[in-house]
């Protein structure tokens, strides 16, 4: 299918409102296709993201669970961080299973390329599939960060998802994409 075409956002003016490591806001005014004047349209600016679908050679998912203060509840989720600067998406999925599961190796492609938002965020969030996978480390995580690895079989990594205990949107998609492609 052939992509649709439309005519860019003039930017006439950009400020930051905010230009923090977590958080960086930027206001632009920007002038429509129409010709139509939008005085204050918000992008959040953030480094591309990377998931990691990872499967062991014995078929079971490398999931984690880490409480979420946005949500103030802990959840099961993907392997997943920020792309380092000098980093390609894949060397930063790489390094976050290992760093978060101690996981490594196996087979890698590129799965799924999502956005969170397209209308205010300015980054790509990459998913990759690992099949294969094998313990090759100790965990090291973060200061700060209590992650549990959890190996989960197909059909508990399911029932994770019907009954909505996975409930980042960045990993619901390709975990059900994944899904209806391997039946």
């Amino acid at each position: 299918m052939k992509k649709p075409e439309h005519r860019p956002f003039k930017v006439l003016e950009s400020k930051y409102i905010s230009d923090r490591p977590w958080f960086t806001v930027r206001c632009d005014r920007v002038e429509l296709p129409t010709g139509a004047i939008v005085p204050e349209w918000y992008v959040l600016e953030f480094p591309d993201w990377v998931n990691v679908i990872a499967i062991t050679r014995e078929g079971e998912f490398v999931m984690i669970s880490q409480y979420r203060h946005g949500l103030g509840e802990t959840r099961y989720e993907l392997v997943a961080g920020c792309c380092e600067q000098g980093e390609t998406a894949e060397q930063s999925a790489r390094r976050e299973l290992l760093e978060e599961s101690g996981y490594g190796g196996g087979e890698w492609h590129e799965f799924m390329v999502t956005s969170a938002n397209p209308a205010s965020h300015n980054n790509r969030t990459y998913t990759f599939l690992a099949i294969g996978v094998e313990p090759m480390q100790e965990q090291h995580t973060e200061a700060g960060e209590d992650i549990r690895v959890h190996l989960l079989s197909r059909e508990e990594v399911r029932s994770l998802l019907n009954e909505g205990e996975i409930m980042q949107s960045l990993h619901v998609a390709p975990l059900w994409r994944y899904f209806a492609e391997n039946r």
